[in-house]
C-alpha cells in the first residue's frame, strides 16, 4: 500500500501517489477558491486512484501546529488557517492524514530519502523568491519553541536586511533590474548570470554580491547550528558551478576568522519539483512511526 500526497500551492495543487520507492500518477489542479472546493477536488483525486492507499500526506504552506492540529500563520491559501483541518481531512478521506510545512516536506525529502540520508544533521536550506529551510538534529527535524525552526531567511545579513532580501538569485535580478532602470520582471536571475558571463559590467557586481551574501548566510548556518552538511534546494541548485563559487568565499570566510577545524561541506539536493510530494510522504511515514 502507498501514500497519497498532496502539495498545497498558491496557484496549483500537485498531487501523486508515492510506493515507498517512487512518485506515480503525478498531477496537478489549479487551487480552488474555497475550502468546500478544495475539499471537493482533493475527494475526486482520490475516488480516481485505483491503487490501494493507506493514508494521505500533505505539504502546505504556513506553521503547521501538530499538536494542535491546525495551520497558523498565513500564506497564500488563506482559507486553510485557523481550524482543525486535521480532523476535516480526515474525515473526508476515510484516512489517517498528516500535515507538514512545505519547506520541512522538502527539507524531509532530502533528509530521509535524498542528499542527507546518510547524515544526522543536516541544515537544508531552499532558495527561491526568499530562503525558508528546516533543520534536523540527531535524526529529528528540529521546529523551535515556537514552530519557526529552520526559517533562516529571516536571519539579519546587511544594513537591517534579511537573508531573504539579499541572498537569492530573485532579489540579485531585482537589484539588477533597479540599477538599470528596468521593470523588476524583464530580467530573472538567469538572464543576469548569462549577462555576467557576456562581460556586463553591473550583472558581474551583483552575482558577485548574490555569491558573497549566500555565502555569508550559509556561514552563519554552519556556526549557529554546527549540521554536518548543508543541503540547497530550490532552482538555484541547478546553477552549474554554485558549489565552487560559495566553497572558494567560504574558505575565504573561514581564514578570516582563522578557523582551521573543518570546511563545512555544502551539497546540492537531490529532489527537485518533487521534493514537497516526496517529503510529505516521508513526513507521514515518520509520524507513524514516531520519529517526526
Amino acid at each position: 500500500m502507498g501514500i497519497l500526497v498532496f502539495d498545497f500551492g498558491g496557484s496549483a495543487v500537485k498531487y501523486g501517489y508515492w510506493t515507498g520507492e517512487k512518485l506515480e500518477h503525478t498531477s496537478q489542479f489549479p487551487t480552488p477558491k474555497t475550502w468546500t472546493e478544495m475539499k471537493q477536488a482533493l475527494k475526486e483525486v482520490q475516488e480516481g486512484m485505483t491503487e490501494t492507499i493507506a493514508g494521505v500526506g500533505i505539504s502546505a504552506p504556513g506553521v503547521v501546529d501538530v499538536d494542535k492540529r491546525q495551520i497558523n500563520g498565513i500564506s497564500a491559501i488563506p482559507y486553510i488557517h485557523n481550524f482543525n483541518i486535521f480532523d476535516e481531512l480526515e474525515e473526508l478521506f476515510r484516512l489517517p492524514v498528516t500535515i507538514e510545512n512545505d519547506a520541512n516536506c522538502a527539507g524531509m525529502a532530502e533528509f530521509y530519502n535524498g542528499a542527507g540520508k546518510d547524515y544526522q544533521n543536516v541544515a537544508f536550506v531552499v532558495i527561491g523568491t526568499g530562503v525558508g529551510g528546516a533543520l534536523f538534529t540527531k535524526g529529528q527535524i528540529t521546529k523551535g519553541a515556537h514552530l519557526y525552526g529552520g526559517e533562516f531567511g529571516l536571519m539579519f545579513l546587511d544594513q537591517g536586511k534579511t537573508f531573504s532580501q539579499l541572498g537569492t538569485a530573485v532579489q540579485m535580478a531585482w537589484r539588477y533590474c533597479d540599477r538599470m532602470g528596468l521593470d523588476r520582471s524583464a530580467k530573472s536571475g538567469k538572464d543576469v548570470f548569462a549577462l555576467a558571463e557576456q562581460g556586463d559590467k553591473v550583472a558581474k557586481e551583483e552575482t558577485e554580491r548574490f555569491y558573497d551574501y549566500l555565502t555569508q548566510g550559509l556561514f552563519s548556518i554552519q556556526f549557529a547550528f554546527d549540521p554536518e552538511v548543508i543541503i540547497l534546494g530550490g532552482g538555484i541548485s541547478a546553477k552549474e558551478g554554485l558549489v565552487d563559487e560559495i566553497n572558494r568565499r567560504m574558505l575565504e570566510k573561514l581564514q578570516a576568522q582563522d578557523l582551521k577545524d573543518f570546511v563545512p561541506q555544502i551539497l546540492l539536493c537531490d529532489y527537485r519539483n518533487d521534493a514537497n510530494l516526496v517529503g510529505a510522504a516521508a513526513n507521514f511515514h515518520a509520524r507513524q512511526q514516531g520519529e517526526a
